[in-house]
């Protein structure tokens, strides 16, 4: 399975790091001196924050479970650990008594509201909050939920997976490359301010 993103954070984080490019060449060729260097540090620290929360988070289904990939910190949930997903404002993926929240799959109140409404507006009954069996009803984090609830299933019923997966763990881990994108630009702020 392809990995769940919010497809606007990545389309506005790329076009902001192609705006920075931009900038740094602009410094390259017209900047001089203590100010550029400071300038091109502080662009650098926002092309780290835009990688950190607009480009690397994901929800990721893999043979083995699912990754959940959050600004700083990546969750795995083996399949046999898995137990349910459902959406609150964010999809939130159970395992056991634990449960991962992931930042990337959010559904915003005005979304929510705007299908209720819809849907009040078709038949003019009691909005219930059932799912429909129809995927193109469905809002797009809930069509997520449901997938990797599908996705659950079908590997459960798997014989090997069983038997492959015994440890049922789950495994939160800091990220080194996300700690590196925001720590790198930081310290060459911090040198640049201080050299200067």
């Amino acid at each position: 399975m392809k990995p769940f993103t919010a497809p606007l954070s990545r389309v506005l984080g790329w076009v902001w790091i192609g705006v920075v490019v931009l900038l740094l060449i602009d410094l390259l060729v017209n900047g001089g001196g203590r100010t550029a260097v400071v300038a091109a540090a502080v662009l650098l620290c926002t092309v780290g924050a835009t990688y950190v929360l607009w480009l690397r988070p994901r929800v990721a289904a893999q043979e083995d479970g699912v990754r959940v990939v959050n600004p700083l910190r990546e969750t795995f949930v083996p399949w046999a650990a898995f137990t349910w997903a459902d959406v609150t404002d964010v999809l939130r993926i159970h395992a056991g008594g634990q449960v991962i929240r992931s930042w990337p799959l959010r559904e915003t109140k005005r979304a929510v509201v705007r299908d209720n409404l819809r849907r009040a507006g078709s038949d003019g009954g009691p909005i219930l909050e059932e799912e429909s069996d129809d995927p193109r009803e469905l809002r797009p984090v809930n069509l997520v939920a449901r997938q990797l609830r599908e996705e659950a299933q079908r590997r459960k019923a798997e014989p090997t997976a069983a038997a492959a997966d015994d440890s049922g763990a789950l495994s939160t881990v800091w990220s080194p490359d996300a700690l590196v994108a925001l720590g790198v630009p930081v310290l060459l702020l911090v040198a640049a301010l201080l050299v200067g």
